[in-house]
């Protein structure tokens, strides 16, 4: 097992617990940060399998989220970077096996806004708000122009 495998088996963890009401979602997101900053791998600069992907993917939406409160503008540059990582993976799987749509949000500012990608084969969860990923999905004929309630719902919707 590499230090990836390694990475996603710990964060299933972490969710499982999350799912059982054992840790609050603030307790998540602070355990998920610690585990991609104490790896000894760092962001991927060339990502060419759609592992690199997804950890590039999760390694940019932790900073963010932990960057948001303390520092819009670089929280904004790591979503970027989140947004770069989503790309690469869905070019690498040729958008096979992945289903997109907008996804109902309590917050206003997300609503109408926030996309959920689900990449059936990974069991893998993304989301973005980025309109260039939503023209691509589209051009690709993997969105559906419907809102819905998103598979983790409860994750989504809960404040920290």
């Amino acid at each position: 097992m590499n230090e990836i495998q390694r990475y996603f088996k710990y964060r299933q963890g972490l969710i499982d617990q999350y799912v059982k009401g054992d840790m609050t979602k603030g307790e998540y997101l602070a355990r998920n940060l610690d585990a991609v900053l104490s790896l000894n791998i760092k962001p991927f600069k060339n990502i060419d399998t759609v592992e690199k992907g997804l950890f590039n993917y999760q390694y940019f939406n932790a900073m963010a989220k932990d960057a948001k409160d303390r520092d819009a503008d670089l929280a904004v540059e790591f979503y970027r970077k989140k947004d770069r990582a989503t790309v690469a993976v869905l070019r690498l799987l040729g958008y096979k096996n992945v289903e997109a749509y907008f996804i109902r949000a309590r917050s206003r500012i997300l609503q109408g806004r926030l996309i959920e990608i689900v990449i059936g084969d990974w069991q893998m969860i993304l989301h973005t708000t980025s309109d260039l990923i939503l023209k691509f999905l589209r051009d690709e004929n993997v969105f559906t122009d419907d809102t819905r309630t998103s598979l983790i719902d409860g994750y989504i919707n809960q404040k920290y």
